[in-house]
């Protein structure tokens, strides 16, 4: 599958995007139900390969990304700092949410992710 510069992904990192599509965590399958089938007006696409790194959701009409933050992340900031860098230096706008906003807020957290989705893409929301 090519990139947004026409280049073929890694097949490696293709099967882990599909291993990861396998072994969807309980949070992010409660955000899929409510972002797939164009349910909200737009297309996203799960465990997506973006060049070498695999977002959790992304729409590629209004490059936003969406990432899920569970209890592993904490860990893992300057890698996550580092990727969203990578991300954002390409065009792409990048939000997080954790699995606890996610359970108390799903309807929150869409509606943020459609208000993204809304804005002119490039463009950045001053909130």
């Amino acid at each position: 599958m090519p990139d947004d510069k026409g280049h073929r992904t890694d097949p490696t990192t293709l099967a882990n995007a599909y291993r990861l599509r396998q072994e969807r965590p309980p949070a992010e399958a409660h955000l899929w139900a409510q972002l797939r089938n164009k349910q909200n007006g737009f297309k996203f696409r799960y465990q997506h390969p973006i060049n070498h790194y695999i977002v959790d959701f992304c729409c590629l009409s209004a490059k936003l990304i969406v990432e899920v933050d569970g209890d592993s992340h904490a860990e893992q900031g300057h890698y996550d700092a580092t990727r969203t860098r990578w991300l954002e230096q390409r065009g792409w706008q990048v939000m997080r949410f954790t699995n606890i906003e996610i359970y108390e807020s799903l309807e929150g957290v869409v509606e943020a992710i459609v208000a993204a989705c809304q804005e002119p893409v490039g463009m950045v929301s001053s909130d």
